[in-house]
């Protein structure tokens, strides 16, 4: 065995993805024979592992081929680039807390939740602010009382709309009255970003964030954009609600994001004129649900009609009738989340590392 005899033979083994071979790309050297053992080494360019295992298997057929015994063959090929660690993401790190209201389906009383519990949060002497981020069907400005008003610009940016002592913005605010959209997620995902960064928030205590019903490209955004602190999930006591309910509590989980607890709605009913509580739609039934995923109901609301008449009206319940019962329950709850809120911050914080995006920019998630 000589070293012409070698170097005639992987001179025949081609680099993938080329015409040319090893020997003319100059990239074997190292060329030891001892008897018919040979050994060398290969420094090739691409620090993929199955380019160096095609060279390894193509070279010792045709160096088997001319009598060669043991092949020892050392690629050496540069490092595997690591993959960029996600960090943390946060487009206004001038608000101090997030709290996500979610529902798995619509009608179960979300906005009007997420209405009273930052107005309750807010006669506890928190600064709040609220986002409705519903696009499909802002209804909060109509909540507040807020429908006709327009949000001010200042520059490029977006002054919210105040109203019971807390901030708001709505896509419903930036709408012709009964203005559709037609938007794809793209764009849904691009709105979101853009109340989060665009709106001249103040320094809020907490951001309560009303989300369209379900699981879907505005709720990755939201817990991709900022680090939401707590979700809260709003249900009612039938199983059709409460199979969604756990879609939207499985979705804080998978997104790390810590649970405030679960709100069921119409929950028993308040006849108006004796103040008697009646369960006509169930009650409670949430209970396993919460042991489930490790959470408690934090406040059962009663079907009252002052509710619903504050919501068409805009005079809110837990502001213009805050010793009602369903107004004392919000208090409650909006008790029991700061709580929970304060538990988080104080174990170090909420982050939203775990969901960054991981694809690089420009390549398609379904060809890596």
């Amino acid at each position: 065995m000589t070293s012409e005899i070698v170097n005639s033979a992987l001179s025949k083994v081609l680099y993938p993805g080329f015409t040319k071979d090893i020997v003319t790309f100059g990239f074997v050297n190292s060329i030891e024979i001892n008897g018919n053992d040979v050994s060398f080494t290969v420094d090739i360019t691409s620090s993929a592992p199955e380019v160096a295992n095609q060279i390894k298997d193509d070279a010792t057929e045709e160096l088997k081929a001319v009598g060669a015994g043991n092949i020892t063959i050392n690629i050496k090929s540069p490092k595997m680039p690591e993959a960029p660690k996600p960090k943390s993401k946060n487009l206004a790190p001038h608000i101090k807390n997030f709290l996500m209201v979610s529902s798995g389906k619509g009608g179960v009383g979300k906005s009007t939740t997420s209405v009273n519990i930052a107005i309750a949060l807010a006669a506890q002497g928190k600064k709040v602010g609220i986002l409705d981020a519903d696009i499909y069907g802002p209804n909060i400005p109509r909540m507040l009382g807020v429908s006709n008003i327009k949000p001010e610009v200042t520059g490029n940016k977006v002054l919210p709309i105040k109203a019971y002592g807390i901030e708001m913005m709505s896509m419903g605010s930036l709408m012709e009255d009964g203005q559709s959209l037609m938007w794809r997620g793209a764009m849904i995902m691009k709105a979101i970003e853009q109340f989060l960064r665009d709106i001249l928030w103040s320094e809020l205590d907490v951001l309560v964030i009303d989300m369209p019903p379900g699981t879907g490209d505005a709720q990755l955004t939201l817990a991709q954009s900022v680090p939401v602190t707590a979700g809260l999930t709003v249900t009612t006591p039938q199983s059709v609600s409460l199979d969604d309910s756990r879609r939207s509590l499985d979705m804080f989980r998978k997104l790390n994001i810590p649970i405030a607890g679960i709100i069921e709605n119409m929950s028993g009913f308040i006849a108006p004129d004796t103040g008697v509580e009646y369960d006509i739609f169930g009650k409670g039934t949430s209970g396993p649900m919460a042991e489930e995923f490790n959470t408690k109901i934090i406040a059962e609301i009663p079907i009252e009609p002052s509710i619903r008449t504050g919501g068409d009206e805009g005079k809110p319940i837990t502001f213009v009738n805050p010793t009602s019962e369903s107004a004392k329950r919000y208090m409650a709850a909006a008790e029991s989340i700061w709580a929970t809120i304060e538990a988080v911050n104080a174990n170090g914080g909420a982050s939203n590392e775990s969901v960054q995006p991981t694809t690089p920019p420009g390549v398609s998630a379904c060809s890596m």
